[in-house]
């Protein structure tokens, strides 16, 4: 997170720290290698078996992710309603037509993945205001809620893609995980990716076969469809090929979408690495320990050297540090400067008398 408060400090009214003591004045050392509640935590097997299987999905639409349900829920509605239209109108649309009910979801189709080919064109005010409505609805479908989708599946396909690059290799389940974890975003990409290249292949030979083009006739409308070019010489007119419109549409479009967005992501990724790396390999200066001194006395502890290094990795922001310190004196009842289970009870006690 990039913030522009590189010279404020890391903390404001933190309390004075109490520094435990041992036998000739000597501060006992903490060491905090890591934390327990860290992400990858939640994937440790909790049955003693080290090498447990990861969790096998079993019917597609038997356990079904909710928010993939609701994905659905809303496509369906959305190409019922506009299927309806369409078809109600469909002496208001002029162009090449095969058959009403096809040709409505077609049209639907190509209008919300805003590719329009023109081989379907609106011919009535009713008509061509129905196709402005559709469109906007269409899109913000898309945008918000088909790209999550897609971004939930290629996710799921992770663990695969991962597997099958380790293939000659002995790597357990844990393993794999902790490599999707460090390389969740280029993972995703390498999927997308895999899966807009059998969709270029699979359009492309589609439409040399069925729909009779050539072969750079087929491969130039399948990359003027992806990318919603749809200059509209060439097209789906057969009826087998508007069916299958219906379905690789609107899969090659959201998916060469995601796919420049794992780009984006992956380019971002890759610039905050570098920083962490630049931020980690330079030398610690006088300046630097005077920067991270957060109490001013004179030494720096590793919990306001490690402040100061995620501070500097843009990772967390003095508006992040500020909203953490109040909630720590929330819980902090006594006022002590440390957090014990007394004061945890004391607290929720305190929220629970609250009206």
């Amino acid at each position: 997170m990039a913030c522009n408060d590189e010279n404020e400090p890391l903390l404001s009214g933190l309390a004075t720290p109490r520094t435990q003591k041992t036998n000739g004045d000597r501060p006992k050392k903490r060491r905090f290698r890591r934390v327990r509640s860290a992400p990858f935590a939640d994937f440790v097997p909790t049955d003693g078996n080290r090498e447990a299987a990861l969790p096998r999905s079993g019917s597609i639409f038997g356990r079904l992710n909710p928010s993939l349900k609701k994905v659905a829920l809303f496509l369906t509605l959305y190409m019922g309603l506009g299927t309806i239209c369409f078809y109600t109108t469909r002496t208001q649309i002029k162009g090449d037509k095969t058959n009403g009910i096809l040709d409505a979801l077609y049209f639907c189709v190509v209008t919300m993945t805003t590719v329009g080919y023109g081989d379907l064109v609106p011919n009535s005010d009713l008509a061509k205001l129905l196709a402005c409505a559709f469109v906007f609805t269409g899109m913000a479908l898309v945008g918000l809620v088909l790209t999550k989708a897609a971004d939930y599946l290629a996710e799921k396909q992770e663990i695969l893609l991962v597997k099958a690059l380790h293939m000659n290799q002995k790597v357990g389940e844990l393993q794999v995980l902790k490599e999707i974890e460090t390389n969740r975003v280029k993972y995703k990409f390498y999927t997308t990716l895999i899966i807009l290249v059998v969709l270029i292949l699979t359009g492309t030979i589609f439409l040399y076969e069925v729909e009779n083009l050539g072969l750079v006739d087929s491969f130039y409308c399948v990359c003027s469809t992806i990318t919603t070019l749809g200059y509209g010489d060439k097209s789906f007119s057969t009826e087998g090929g508007r069916i299958f419109a219906v379905f690789w549409i609107l899969a090659s479009t959201i998916c060469l979408a995601q796919c420049f967005l794992y780009v984006a992501e992956v380019n971002t990724e890759n610039r905050q690495r570098a920083l962490v790396k630049w931020v980690l390999s330079r030398r610690t200066t006088n300046v630097d320990l005077e920067a991270a001194d957060i109490d001013d006395d004179g030494v720096v502890g590793a919990a306001e050297f490690v402040l100061f290094k995620l501070k500097e990795m843009r990772k967390i922001c003095q508006q992040d540090i500020s909203v953490i310190m109040e909630e720590f004196e929330n819980l902090d009842v006594d006022q002590s400067g440390t957090l014990s289970v007394s004061d945890i009870s004391e607290a929720q006690s305190v929220e629970t008398r609250m009206p």
